[in-house]
C-alpha cells in the first residue's frame, strides 16, 4: 500500500520561462524576490535539492541533496490555477481561458441579471479586498450582487452574508457556471461572501470557487478508476469540480491545511492526497507582499521535518507550484508565468536531479507509475 502526497506551494515559481515576454512577465522570479527578505528560511527544502535545481544560481544548493528535484516548464497557454493543477493531473491546455480586463460584456450582464433577479455593481477588474469596501454600502442597501474579475478567468461574486446567505450566494454561482460556457467559459467562478459594516467589511473564509469540469483524463480519473484513493486538501477539488475525489477536506489557509495534511500522514489509506496550499498566492503574492510570502513559505519549511519523519516505506512526498505570482514584481498584481520547482523525498526515492522538464504533467505520469498505471496522456515519470 503505497501514499503519495502532492504538495502545492500556490504560486511558487522559480524565474521566468523562455517565453515570458509573450505574458508580460520577463525579469519575474517569485523565488528571488522572497529569498531577499530577512525572515526567508527554507533550510529543509534546501537539504532536499531545491536550490540545486537549474537556474536557481543566487542561492547556494548542498552537496548531497536528501531528494529529488527538477525544473518544470508550462506546456499549456496559461498562468492560472486552473491551467496549472489540471497540466499538473494530465491535461494540456493549448487555448488560454478567457479573460475580462474590462470586465464581462453587456449580454453576460443581463443574462446573469435575468436568471437571478438581482442587479450587478461593479463588473470590473477589481481587488477582492478593495471592491467591497467600494461597493459593500451600495450591495448592502439595493442587495444588487458585487460582480468583478482579475487578471485570472474568474467571475466573482461578492455578497454580504446577511443581505444574501451563504447558501444563496453558492446557488447564484451555480447558475453563472451553468451559464458560462462556450466562448465565455470561464476557469472559475467564485463566492466571495463578506461581513462587517460600513468601512469595515472583511471577507469570510466561506468562499468556494466552482470550476469547469476538466475535459479530459486526469491522474485523479486513472487512480479512482484503479480502486485507489483521491483525497484533496485544500481547494483541489474545486479546480476539479470534485471529479474522481472520494475525499473533501476544505481549509481556512496554509496552517489549517498543513494540519489537515499531517493529520492524513497519521491515517492508513492507498493512493493520492492533493494538496493546495493558498495563502502564498491569494494573501501575499496578488497584494504584492514579500514579507508575508516569505513567512509563509518559512512557515511550512518548519512544518516540513514533521511530515518527512511520518512519511512510511512505501510513501512519497512532493512538493511543487502552479505558477508564480512574484510579490517583487511591479508591473502588474498578476500571476506570474514561471517555472515550477519539483521536490520529490521518500525511503524509495532515488535522488538527484532530473533536469528541466517540459510539461508539468510529468508529476501526473510519476505519481502514475508509483502505482503501476500507465498514463493516458502525455508525460513521463520522475522516478
Amino acid at each position: 500500500m503505497s501514499r503519495v502526497f502532492i504538495i502545492v506551494l500556490d504560486s511558487f515559481g522559480i524565474g521566468e520561462m523562455p517565453d515570458a515576454e509573450k505574458f508580460g512577465d520577463v525579469g519575474a522570479n517569485t523565488l528571488r524576490s522572497c529569498s531577499q527578505d530577512p525572515c526567508f528560511d527554507l533550510k529543509n527544502m534546501k537539504e532536499l535539492g531545491l536550490f540545486n535545481i537549474d537556474g536557481i544560481d543566487f542561492l547556494e544548493g548542498v552537496d548531497e541533496p536528501k531528494g529529488a528535484y527538477a525544473r518544470l516548464m508550462e506546456a499549456s497557454n496559461g498562468k492560472d490555477t486552473t491551467t496549472g493543477h489540471w497540466e499538473i493531473a494530465g491535461i494540456y491546455s493549448p487555448n488560454a481561458m478567457p479573460t475580462y480586463p474590462n470586465g464581462f460584456p453587456k449580454e453576460v450582464i443581463d443574462e446573469f441579471t435575468r436568471l437571478t433577479g438581482r442587479g450587478v455593481l461593479c463588473n470590473k477588474t477589481y481587488s477582492g479586498t478593495v471592491v467591497i469596501n467600494d461597493y459593500g454600502d451600495e450591495h448592502v442597501k439595493t442587495g444588487d450582487l458585487i460582480v468583478y474579475t482579475s487578471a485570472d478567468s474568474v467571475f466573482q461574486i461578492a455578497a454580504h452574508e446577511d443581505v444574501v446567505p451563504v447558501e444563496q450566494l453558492y446557488e447564484y454561482c451555480r447558475i453563472a457556471r451553468n451559464m458560462l460556457k462556450g466562448e465565455h467559459a470561464v476557469g472559475r467562478v467564485i463566492a466571495r461572501p463578506f461581513t462587517g459594516t460600513s468601512g469595515n467589511y472583511t471577507r469570510t473564509p466561506r468562499r468556494h470557487d466552482f470550476s469547469l469540469i476538466p475535459p479530459s483524463v486526469t491522474i485523479l480519473d486513472q487512480l479512482k478508476d484503479a480502486g485507489k484513493d483521491v483525497i484533496s486538501v485544500g481547494k483541489i477539488s474545486d479546480i476539479f469540480a470534485g471529479k474522481s475525489v472520494t475525499e473533501s477536506n476544505p481549509t481556512t489557509g496554509n496552517p489549517d491545511g498543513i494540519d489537515k495534511t499531517i493529520e492524513l500522514l497519521d491515517r492508513d489509506f492507498d493512493g493520492l492526497c492533493f494538496v493546495n496550499l493558498v495563502d502564498t498566492d491569494m494573501i501575499y503574492g496578488h497584494r504584492r507582499d514579500i514579507p508575508g510570502y516569505a513567512g509563509a513559505l518559512t512557515f511550512f519549511d518548519q512544518r516540513l521535518p514533521l511530515m518527512l519523519d511520518k512519511l512510511r516505506d512505501d510513501d512519497y512526498l512532493m512538493i511543487t507550484a502552479d505558477h508564480g505570482c512574484d510579490p517583487g514584481f511591479t508591473k502588474t498584481t498578476d500571476h506570474t508565468r514561471e517555472y515550477i520547482p519539483f521536490l520529490m523525498a521518500g525511503n524509495k526515492v532515488k535522488t538527484g536531479s532530473r533536469g528541466t522538464r517540459e510539461t508539468f504533467a510529468d508529476i501526473g505520469a510519476t505519481v502514475l507509475d508509483i502505482f503501476g498505471i500507465k498514463p493516458e496522456f502525455s508525460g513521463t515519470s520522475m522516478l
